[in-house]
């Protein structure tokens, strides 16, 4: 792959951020505007949106409590955040179980936070905006190992989507130019 190839690929993701928690609204947001605001929050990453059916059957299986007066607080979208983007990666059963371990181990803001930045951070090593990614530390969690293997296995499938994306592109306008 050449470098040109590379930096196609790092700058369709470079705008990247996830909302703090601060960031995220706790107005309360019915159903189609969480979803929309989720998606939209993900869209640079391409197979990480949900819909308003999928935040639905997320409540029914009890991945997420459900809505106060129809309404989503930060707490609910910062949980679908991590779900819309980890259900691309692990099985349904397996976001559940990553969910359940969360509550029990630290509060919605602190997990959401570790994932923001740990997501970021390897988002850049892995779209080659950083030269290695950096240890955990000795005494982390279990919890947090889980974590971080969770965001290698999605950020480099977010890579190899971009990749082939960018290649079939490239092969569709050469093909047009024959």
């Amino acid at each position: 792959m050449n470098s040109s190839t590379r930096e196609r690929i790092a700058a369709s993701i470079k705008e990247f951020r996830l909302p703090t928690y601060q960031e995220i609204p706790d107005v309360g947001l019915y159903l189609e505007q969480t979803a929309k605001y989720i998606s939209d929050c993900l869209s640079p990453l391409q197979d990480a949106s949900v819909t308003g059916s999928m935040i639905s059957n997320y409540v029914k299986k009890g991945l997420i409590t459900k809505p106060v007066r129809k309404q989503y607080s930060r707490e609910q979208i910062a949980q679908l955040m991590f779900i819309a983007a980890a259900k691309s990666v692990l099985s349904m059963d397996d976001v559940h179980l990553m969910l359940t371990v969360q509550r029990q181990t630290y509060p919605s803001q602190i997990a959401y936070e570790y994932f923001r930045t740990e997501l970021d951070h390897v988002l850049d090593c892995v779209f080659h905006r950083k030269a290695e990614l950096r240890a955990l530390d000795e005494h982390a969690t279990e919890q947090k190992v889980m974590l971080r293997n969770t965001i290698i296995a999605l950020a480099h499938k977010i890579y190899l989507e971009k990749l082939f994306a960018l290649i079939r592109q490239d092969h569709a306008q050469a093909e047009d130019k024959e």
